[in-house]
């Protein structure tokens, strides 16, 4: 399966793996966003906790919402 992805990666043109990196990387900030939202004590944000688990996961889908959907546009482009 690992195989599969790298010979699918290499397959790509320069265009397409700068897109792919791009959204891996804002996939990890949004997640990491969302984390940081939920367990970071003293964020500078007037939110009440329920609010911050809220917001934080609000990211955390978001964020896979991002990866599936580029999942899904990537299987159809092939």
């Amino acid at each position: 399966m690992v195989s599969k992805i790298i010979d699918n990666f290499k397959k790509k043109s320069l265009n397409q793996r700068f897109l792919l990196v791009i959204r891996m990387l804002f996939f990890l900030i949004y997640l990491t966003f969302g984390l940081a939202v939920i367990f970071w004590k003293q964020l500078p944000l007037n939110l009440t906790q329920p609010y911050k688990i809220a917001l934080g996961l609000l990211l955390i889908v978001y964020a896979f919402f991002r990866f599936l959907r580029y999942l899904y546009i990537d299987e159809n482009n092939e």
